[in-house]
């Protein structure tokens, strides 16, 4: 097979052969794509054996003559009932597979192909783009001719299949318009929605197919030649590391779009507003659908019929409309917000007309805002389900600039973290929908939704966004009208919405002086509950890698600790040591679900030795405590699967009494193993803290993850002479926080250095 070859270079070069064998030019933009189709067209041309009775039609990408640099081939051979035509199919099939070319193709008549597009809604889609490449023109016209004919007639019917396929591949794909590394072709919002567009305008259900659909589409089309070309390869997701690299083949400059972000964040704002267009585009098209398939309900005098569903708002033929009295007044400031809180609350859609006439005629929000504004905000962000298509809606119209200036900057902003699915935009809304999950665990509801959708609104600027936005999120909130005294709490909720995650992972929750301090900074039970409300919305919108079942109970201890000392002003004590591992002979191992507890004689090493023999069985801790009880030490960890699966217990048991009790066959393999896996990334760093426990000094490291690192870390802390009474692991995508408990006071300057020296020299 001939391997594919390419060149890459700025938009505008010389033709970039992509393919050496049939000569398909590269490059980006309409023309290149044509010239790819034409070289295409050629190509198979001369491939084509002269016969009658047969047609070669390219649908997809070639039917279109949209041509990426490295798209597949979609052919369909048409024959009359010729005799052969399997050994002839397999003449043209072949030469394009040694090309090196993807390929997808069938065999059919006209009436097999129609056969087939009757019962499969794809097929059908696929034939809209058929076009003759070579052969008999007739042949091929009249699949072409009588498949738009199918489609007009059986579109109606056949929508509500597509619409079902088209929401399985929304989500499994997301939405692009909000996705950090989305599917520029399946993602809501991408290319293939394009296709489902030019679908249904050909039905002549509605002009789906605006010049801003247009214009979205080209540059979605750009955008994917530019990533092909930077990879050499077909890729249709729009990876972080491949963003600066196609923004500068695109000529996409961060200047352009007008703030002081990358050059990559500004294609990924430039992706995020061409897939709004075309998600937008595309649910104005499915209700005219379902309109068009339903029937306009009426009365009896002719007259659409209207059903109230808010002050100033009726539904009419399943969308959200302005009441007459409404129009004919004088608009209320609150109108927009009060329309898009009764779209979020039934989850029916606000007509477009009624869109532009509130951008149109509604007056802007007065400082501060009236309080059927506010009630309505609140409403808004706390209607569940029905918020993102609502708050899409109106952002699509220019509706929420005008609720909150602030939005323009946050807009699109790509936010640079792995855990991270979404853009800011979304993640903030998203984690308003979540909050509202949480609303009855706490005494006021609407500061919790309105914290969560403000609690990240400093991201995009310099410094600590929980610091900067602070400020902030107290000014919005004051301009909505709340109270001075409401408007503070605010603004502590955004300045500490990580507090709790950030103590729960990587501070001991034992220790009275934790308790204390997390106390100290939040002050009283409601802003405590109203920051574990936040952060278990914060993390639900964040995505999947943000939390998990031992994060979620580790944070609910720490909540309750401080519940009790905020109630009683006492810190709670530090729970006892089990009492089976402080009695009975040695050693002593007990494996529970998430827990393995070691009981052994008394030595140093004994933490370095259990955490080696956990990552030998691909365990990784998540906390470890050590202690000293009449003579014996106890280590207990937290632990969860590498890779989702569990080890065998019995192994797992039998190694750890060997290890702990001086096996050196078991030290030898563990530490042969877990030297051998190291981190990767950037250098990493050794942080001291030095009142951060009631008897014990915080090492803090912050280091790229890799398997045995705590056993390496311990025992490079054991050898260093530093005793470690207990270790939080707190890991963030592919980097860890690990936190070490000293025994002891501060250590001098020169200690300092040489325990840090044998840290880092460890990792």
């Amino acid at each position: 097979m001939t391997s594919l070859t390419t060149t890459t270079g700025p938009t505008g070069d010389g033709p970039l052969v992509v393919n050496e064998v049939v000569g398909v030019p590269g490059g980006i933009g309409a023309e290149a794509r044509a010239a790819r189709a034409d070289a295409l067209d050629a190509w198979l041309r001369r491939l084509f054996p002269a016969r009658a009775g047969i047609a070669l039609v390219a649908v997809g990408g070639l039917g279109r003559r949209q041509c990426a640099p490295y798209g597949d081939l979609d052919l369909v051979l048409l024959h009359a009932g010729v005799p052969g035509i399997d050994e002839l199919a397999a003449s043209l099939w072949y030469p394009v597979w040694d090309a090196g070319l993807r390929l997808d193709h069938s065999v059919r008549t006209v009436p097999e192909a129609l056969s087939v597009a009757q019962d499969d809604v794809k097929v059908a889609l696929g034939l809209l783009d058929a076009r003759h490449v070579a052969g008999d023109p007739d042949l091929a016209d009249q699949l072409a001719r009588t498949a738009v004919d199918h489609w007009r007639r059986t579109a109606v019917r056949q929508l509500p299949g597509l619409r079902e396929i088209t929401a399985a591949r929304w989500e499994t794909h997301g939405e692009l318009a909000f996705l950090l590394e989305g599917d520029l072709k399946e993602a809501a919002g991408g290319l293939r929605d394009v296709g489902i567009l030019r679908a249904i305008a050909t039905a002549g259900v509605t002009d789906a197919l605006r010049p801003a659909v247009h214009a979205a589409h080209r540059r979605l089309l750009d955008t994917r030649d530019a990533l092909h070309q930077q990879v050499g390869r077909r890729v249709d997701r729009l990876v972080a590391q491949e963003r600066d690299g196609v923004a500068a083949l695109l000529g996409l400059r961060a200047a352009d779009a007008g703030s002081v972000i990358g050059d990559g964040d500004a294609l990924l704002r430039r992706v995020a507003g061409d897939a709004r267009t075309v998600s937008h585009a595309l649910d104005d098209a499915w209700r005219a659908a379902d309109r068009l398939r339903a029937g306009r309900h009426r009365t009896a005098a002719g007259r659409p019929l209207r059903r109230p569903v808010a002050r100033d708002v009726v539904e009419q033929d399943g969308e959200l409309v302005l009441a007459r009295a409404a129009i004919g007044a004088r608009p209320d400031p609150s109108l927009s917000l009060r329309v898009a809180a009764a779209a979020a609350t039934t989850r029916l859609p606000i007509a477009r007309a009624t869109c532009e006439w509130l951008a149109a005629y509604c007056p802007p929000l007065p400082a501060p805002w009236p309080p059927a504004a506010r009630a309505a905000f609140i409403t808004l962000l706390g209607a569940g389900p029905g918020l993102v298509p609502a708050w899409e809606t109106c952002d699509r119209y220019g509706l929420v600039d005008g609720w909150l200036p602030e939005w323009t900057r946050l807009r699109s902003l790509p936010q640079h973290n792995p855990v991270h699915r979404f853009t800011l935009d979304r993640h903030l809304v998203q984690a308003a929908y979540e909050a509202s999950r949480h609303t009855r665990d706490v005494d006021r509801p609407d500061l919790l939704l309105l914290g969560a959708f403000l609690h990240d609104v400093g991201k995009g600027l310099p410094g600590d966004h929980s610091t900067v936005g602070a400020p902030l999120a107290e000014a919005v909130a004051t301009r909505i009208g709340l109270p001075e005294d409401e408007a503070a709490l605010i603004a502590r909720l955004v300045r500490l919405h990580l507090l709790l995650p950030d103590v729960a992972t990587r501070r001991d929750l034992s220790d009275p002086k934790t308790v204390a301090g997390v106390a100290e900074r939040v002050g009283d039970t409601t802003t405590l509950d109203l920051l574990h409300g936040l952060v278990r919305a914060d993390a639900a919108a964040t995505g999947p890698a943000a939390w998990s079942d031992w994060k979620g109970r580790l944070v609910a201890e720490l909540v309750a600790r401080v519940r009790t000392a905020l109630d009683t002003g006492v810190v709670p004590a530090p729970p006892a040591p089990d009492p089976a591992l402080v009695a009975g002979p040695l050693p002593v191992v007990h494996l529970g679900e998430d827990r393995v507890s070691v009981a052994a004689a008394d030595r140093r090493g004994l933490l370095a030795t259990v955490a080696g023999c956990l990552a030998l069985h691909r365990l990784e801790v998540i906390s470890a405590d050590a202690a000293t009880v009449d003579g014996r030490a106890l280590v207990q960890c937290r632990v969860q699967p590498r890779y989702g699966l569990a080890p065998d217990p019995i192994a797992l048991r039998a190694d750890l009494r060997r290890a702990v009790g001086g096996d050196v066959s078991v030290t030898q393999r563990l530490r042969g193993r877990a030297l051998a896996a190291r981190g990767q990334g950037a250098a990493p760093r050794v942080v001291w803290h030095r009142e951060a426990a009631t008897d014990a000094v915080l090492l803090e490291l912050r280091a790229a993850d890799a398997a045995g690192l705590l056993y390496r870390v311990a025992c490079a802390l054991d050898e260093a002479g530093a005793q470690v009474r207990a270790a939080r692991i707190s890991t963030l995508g592919g980097d860890v926080v690990d936190a070490f408990y000293l025994v002891g006071g501060w250590p001098p300057d020169a200690d300092r250095a040489r325990i840090e020296a044998a840290v880092l020299a460890a990792v």
